[in-house]
């Protein structure tokens, strides 16, 4: 999950499963990969997005890389004296913050199902459904109803010009733009694919979360040609402006080439 550098950041690995020592998140996540429904919707949204307008994948690994690296986001945040407000602001648990990122990061591409064009106004409702289900499992009514908001609050801001008023959902926002490695671009590129985004993304080998010095967060974003700047500066900056991570996240990107060309040497938002 995490090692050292030899500075003494704490580095996080994006492609293993992130862990908590709280026992509510762990339990919801044991829960949500053992359950039929959710998991027939992981992989039926998919073929709209993939099969249908050779978009990047969309599915079952996309979730999972976006979920691991928003919870990888919030453990930096929480650890850097980040305060989140969503859970706080609903008078529910600080345990419950990593439960909602989990869930929306979980639940918030599901409107893939009905069509890739405004996904987040079609995964509202059928979340919705979902965490009716679901959240009667691990509460009350009263912070179930709390729950369910927050959650789909963060899954409607993840992909819209609806600004997040949460940490949570900002880390949902920010996250599902950092799954932009090259394998993320594997399905419709091998398909033919060669719109901008499978392009950018064949760019991008390595993605990386550390410890910060100067903010708590520092993604490190490794590319191999000026392709990769697309993913950087038009896709991940747009995620990043106004979803109140801005003070909290370093991003840098390097090429990686050994016959870089110097323009593209280095960006830092």
């Amino acid at each position: 999950m995490s090692d050292s550098t030899g500075n003494g950041y704490r580095v996080y690995d994006p492609d293993e499963p992130h862990a908590f020592p709280d026992d509510k998140v762990n339990d919801v996540l044991a829960y949500v990969e053992s359950d039929a429904e959710i998991s027939a919707y992981l992989e039926a949204q998919n073929v709209n997005a993939v099969d249908r307008m050779r978009y990047n994948d969309h599915g079952p690994k996309h979730i999972e890389i976006v979920r691991n690296r928003a919870l990888c986001l919030y453990d930096l945040m929480k650890a850097g004296g980040v305060e989140f407000n969503g859970a706080r602001q609903q008078s529910l648990d600080a345990d419950d913050e990593a439960v909602i990122i989990a869930l929306a990061a979980t639940l918030h591409d599901i409107g893939h199902i009905v069509h890739r064009d405004r996904h987040p106004f079609y995964s509202v409702p059928l979340a919705s459904d979902v965490l009716d289900r679901v959240l009667p499992e691990f509460y009350g009514v009263a912070d179930a109803v709390r729950m369910k908001g927050e959650i789909l609050h963060a899954i409607l801001c993840h992909h819209t010009p609806v600004d997040p008023l949460t940490l949570e959902a900002g880390v949902i926002r920010v996250a599902d733009a950092l799954d932009m490695e090259r394998g993320r671009s594997r399905i419709p590129y091998e398909q033919g694919g060669r719109g901008i985004n499978t392009l950018s993304s064949q760019a991008i080998s390595r993605v990386s979360l550390y410890e910060g010095d100067s903010r708590p967060v520092m993604v490190e974003i490794e590319m191999t040609n000026a392709a990769g700047v697309y993913q950087v500066d038009n896709l991940l900056k747009a995620k990043l402006e106004r979803s109140m991570l801005e003070e909290h996240v370093r991003i840098v990107a390097v090429n990686t080439n050994e016959n870089r060309d110097a323009l593209v040497e280095r960006i830092e938002l």
